[in-house]
């Protein structure tokens, strides 16, 4: 047959690269999907990765994946099964087939088959022709040999070479899916531009792998066309990317630098790092030496006039608790970011869950409220982080910002924002001192203390972890005193209310069934409702990215359905939150703790159980 002019036209493919930590999947992953995006079409993508930097080496527990979903129409998850699977060893297939969709391609590096390798992953004898793989199109590549092959004639040493067979099997998909290879080849000269030799094996190896995939007669290629989209400048973006832009213009539109003090932790410590690049823009980074100094040094930026910033997930949150209570009595405006991952402890660092959200509500001494939201994708991290940032400098009071291992990880195109698009933020800093000032009288509407910062003049006072005096801040233990000052601390939060949108219905607004939703489950859930509602499902989504306060008209739109089910990555969090704040609703749970997203076929399994439910 003609393979050139074969193609298989597809609206979307999902394609899965794996193999062990070591083998460079996240690199070739990454490359693929940059790669597609700039071809123009859709994408979305999860990295999935052992917790240890060097898992043990041909076993499931150390298998690193990495899956990319494109399409010719909006995508919006990582896909749930995967078309293409690139499996460098037999752990990666163990780990992985039950991934692939039935009569997809799978491509082995057979090389690595050998007896070592299949004892290690756990299997018998060899899986290569075993009846579970006879509803796969199985490719037996010889990736290894042909890598060294290709690079007979450099003089580059044996462990330098191997590294290179993750381009060979980049080179197989990129022929398989049409790709062209300038990106990759650019992507050598700029990383390796030191070293000519690097380039050029890694070019020729990834050649190699592409004219093999165009010489053999068991690859069909496939096309995935070109998506249209809005016009404007796009790029590839994760979560902890978005976050750290997002603070960085909220700074610039409060007319502030930004201050990130943090301690490294999986999976938040990206923000800090690309915050750090950001010198340019008057960006302060504090590499903290705990999770404790990370906190109390952005409340001690934050009373400086900084807008401060500190970033961690659930473990580290635990150890902030006492210093975010005692931003709340300061009433400082700063933002606390929580990379959700799978806890309780050290837990599964890499991987994804909501978890966190009572911690966040209530894991602190005392009555101790601060805002709480929660981004949903990708690219609106950034929106919320700008949305956190705005509402702790125009409130005065710190917020949580919650995002999780599957937003910061995985990425999908973003329309870059003009800087005009965003509102100006306007802290309430007092400039100079008047007779009349206090330090703790308020703005009528939102209750926010003026900001005085140190060494103004006329603006002296004090600050500090007892409770204060309702107009002068200082030290009082007046009981009616302490009463009312913890009121206006806990309404105050609440009045954030009249600045946040109210909650949308996708779908119709009044329906059989309201599937919600908050957080990093956005893109899972909205794709299982819309395809519910084309087979002719009464269902429909509010999803929430304000969990204190909640939106006004919460109640409202929950009246107006027969049934609501709360879909989270936990045992039900939200949904008790929701049962207490309200009572007259019957709250359906589905819930999931395994360190994974949800995929949309068991979303819509258990929706279409309840709609079933009389």
């Amino acid at each position: 047959m003609n393979k050139k002019t074969e193609v298989v036209e597809r609206d979307e493919m999902v394609i899965r690269f794996s193999g062990d930590s070591g083998d460079g999947m996240q690199l070739t992953g990454t490359l693929f999907s940059n790669t597609a995006a700039l071809f123009g079409n859709y994408m979305s993508t999860f990295p999935d990765y052992p917790s240890e930097i060097r898992a043990p080496s041909g076993t499931v527990g150390g298998v690193s994946g990495f899956q990319v979903h494109v399409g010719h129409s909006e995508v919006k998850t990582p896909g749930d099964l995967a078309d293409v699977l690139v499996s460098m060893n037999p752990a990666a297939l163990k780990a992985n087939a039950k991934w692939v969709k039935q009569g997809g391609v799978i491509i082995l590096d057979v090389d690595n088959f050998d007896e070592k390798g299949i004892k290690k992953a756990g299997y018998d004898s060899n899986p290569i022709g075993k009846e579970f793989l006879d509803s796969f199109i199985v490719v037996e590549a010889p990736i290894t040999s042909l890598t060294k092959e290709a690079l007979k004639d450099i003089e580059l040493d044996r462990k330098s070479i191997l590294r290179t067979k993750n381009m060979f099997a980049l080179g197989m998909v990129y022929w398989l899916f049409g790709k062209s290879l300038d990106y990759t080849e650019n992507f050598f000269k700029e990383k390796f531009r030191k070293k000519p030799m690097v380039i050029e094996a890694n070019r020729k190896v990834l050649k190699a792998g592409y004219y093999y995939a165009e010489t053999i007669e068991a690859l069909c290629p496939y096309n995935v066309s070109r998506a249209k989209i809005e016009k404007g400048i796009y790029r590839n973006i994760n979560g902890n990317n978005a976050i750290a832009w997002g603070v960085l213009a909220a700074a610039e539109k409060a007319g502030l630098n930004v201050y990130v003090g943090s301690y490294p932790i999986t999976p938040a410590t990206g923000i800090l790092e690309d915050v750090a690049l950001r010198r340019d823009l008057g960006a302060i980074t504090f590499q903290a030496e705990d999770e404790i100094a990370g906190i109390c040094t952005t409340i001690g930026a934050s009373f400086a006039g900084k807008l401060g910033v500190t970033t961690t997930s659930g473990p580290g949150l635990a150890l902030k608790s006492e210093a975010i209570g005692l931003a709340v009595i300061t009433e400082l405006p700063i933002v606390i970011i929580n990379v959700q991952r799978g806890g309780p402890s050290t837990g599964l660092p890499t991987k994804t869950e909501q978890a966190d959200l009572w911690q966040v509500l209530y894991g602190r001494h005392g009555e101790c409220p601060v805002v709480v939201i929660a981004a949903s994708t990708p690219s609106n991290c950034f929106k919320y982080a700008f949305e956190a940032a705005k509402i702790a400098l125009e409130h005065m009071t710190p917020v949580i910002l919650m995002s999780d291992g599957f937003l910061a990880n995985g990425t999908e195109p973003w329309r870059i924002p003009k800087m005009a698009d965003y509102p100006d933020i306007k802290p309430p800093i007092v400039k100079e001192g008047r007779k009349d000032w206090q330090p703790y009288a308020r703005d009528v509407e939102r209750l926010a203390r003026t900001w005085a910062l140190p060494g103004t003049r006329g603006l002296e006072h004090r600050i500090g972890g007892l409770e204060k005096d309702a107009l002068n801040g200082n030290v009082s233990h007046d009981p009616e005193n302490h009463e009312k000052m913890i009121k206006i601390r806990d309404e105050k939060v609440e009045r954030v209310v009249n600045y946040i949108p109210d909650l949308e219905v996708e779908g119709d607004e009044e329906n059989d069934l309201l599937v919600v939703g908050w957080g990093g489950t956005y893109g899972h859930l909205i794709t299982a409702v819309n395809e519910l509602r084309e087979e002719g499902k009464k269902v429909s989504l509010a999803h929430f990215n304000y969990i204190r306060p909640l939106p006004k008209n919460t109640g409202d739109v929950f009246r107006k359905f027969k049934k609501i089910v709360v879909c989270e990555l936990n045992l039900g969090q939200f949904a008790n939150y929701l049962r207490m704040k309200y009572q007259e609703f019957k709250f359906n749970q589905y819930n999931k703790i395994q360190g994974l997203p949800f995929t949309v076929i068991e979303l819509k399994k258990n929706i279409n159980k309840i709609l079933e439910d009389k």
